[in-house]
């Protein structure tokens, strides 16, 4: 259903999406899921639909759409297969709007035109094995040499699309300083930088993750972006619209699941009538399908005045942590609630419901813990002077 303030061009993405997640996604995830495989086909399919670079501004290639044309475009795959949407997201997000926004003229047009057809996968190294959640703990260095070249040491984790990927959007500390951070584009065949192994994971089984390796990785000036030391307020502002889109992937989780949990309680009898006749599954449903609604509309909010630049700063990282905090609890537990209506079967991989529990979960710890996103809000509320996170 859209909202009120859809363009009709956003209305059309949104039809245009959920037609490609029914030829394309659907037939593969149960298997790709099983054997934690990647949808390669697909992928590419976003390119030539034009999604790849759906922020990228049309004079490098890309959709020139914005925050709630992503967050549609999530929402709309991830109904189907959030595994697959999650490596999208990651791609078109944390690299190539990265990418869009940041990049030099002439890095865009080296690199924007492959991963935008599909011909190259990207991806975002930021965390750390030993820094997660404290983004600016990193201890991936990156030394200039007399040259004016980088040479690169360290390791990131937990990455999407690090096992595939091409192109990566990575973060290194070039200075004594916590807030010395700078963004280098790596690309996969440089002598020194490796992949690392690919983990298998409870969920989001057919999005490669995995590690990122860097040993005396030289790197050309040309692939520092921005001026060096100044990455962070970027990064802080990447990780907004990536929290206010991967609250999309959320919703579309939700929805599946309210969607097959309500038809199974038209349809399942017991004692002699539908189960949705009895009152306890009655409020499973209602408050499942009011809480999505009510996570919808905050998300969409948090991506329209994205749009509008209507908030910037400290505002705008409020309101997408709350979209995210909101939409990744209530797409846990709407699956978990879908799991018990459907009883036996919810627990079995017969139905979706089960899958998307495990997806579901991933969201609650990726792009933000619950906890950090607690933080953040409580700090605008009060003042950082008051919430302490040393």
């Amino acid at each position: 259903m859209s909202i009120w303030y859809f363009s009709e061009e956003e209305k059309m993405l949104a039809e245009s999406v959920q037609s490609y997640a029914q030829a394309h996604l659907a037939p593969k995830i149960e298997h790709l899921d099983e054997i934690e495989g990647f949808n390669a086909e697909a992928f590419k399919k976003l390119g030539e639909m034009g999604l790849l670079g759906i922020t990228v501004p049309e004079e490098f290639g890309g959709a020139g759409m914005g925050a709630v044309a992503a967050t549609i475009a999530m929402e709309e795959m991830a109904s189907v297969d959030a595994a697959s949407t999650l490596s999208y997201l990651a791609h078109s997000i944390l690299c190539v709007n990265q990418l869009g926004s940041s990049a030099s003229k002439e890095q865009k047009l080296k690199y924007l035109p492959k991963l935008i057809s599909g011909e190259h996968i990207g991806g975002m190294g930021m965390s750390e094995p030993g820094s997660g959640s404290d983004a600016l703990g990193m201890l991936t260095r990156a030394e200039k040499q007399s040259d004016g070249n980088y040479k690169i040491n360290g390791s990131k984790s937990w990455i999407t699309n690090g096992p595939n990927g091409d192109i990566f959007y990575c973060y290194a500390k070039t200075g004594p300083n916590k807030k010395d951070v700078s963004s280098f584009i790596i690309e996969k065949g440089m002598p020194g930088f490796t992949t690392g192994k690919k983990f298998k994971k409870m969920g989001m089984r057919a999005s490669p993750t995995g590690e990122l390796w860097f040993s005396d990785v030289m790197v050309p000036a040309a692939n520092r972006v921005g001026e060096e030391g100044s990455s962070v307020k970027s990064m802080m502002k990447n990780l907004d619209i990536e929290r206010i889109t991967i609250s999309g992937i959320s919703l579309g989780i939700a929805r599946s699941c309210i969607e097959i949990a309500t038809k199974y309680s038209q349809e399942r009898k017991q004692f002699n009538k539908p189960i949705g006749a009895f009152q306890q599954i009655q409020e499973r449903l209602a408050e499942a399908t009011s809480w999505y609604e009510a996570c919808r509309a905050l998300t969409y909010q948090a991506a329209k005045t994205w749009d509008l630049g209507l908030m910037t700063g400290r505002e705008a990282s409020m309101m997408a942590a709350k979209a995210k905090l909101q939409s990744a609890q209530m797409a846990t537990q709407v699956s978990l609630d879908a799991i018990q209506i459907l009883g036996g079967y919810g627990y079995t991989r017969e139905f979706a419901v089960e899958r998307h529990m495990r997806d579901a979960k991933l969201i609650e710890i990726g792009a933000g813990t619950n906890e950090i996103l607690r933080i953040i809000i409580a700090r605008q509320l009060l003042g950082s002077d008051v919430v302490d996170t040393q």
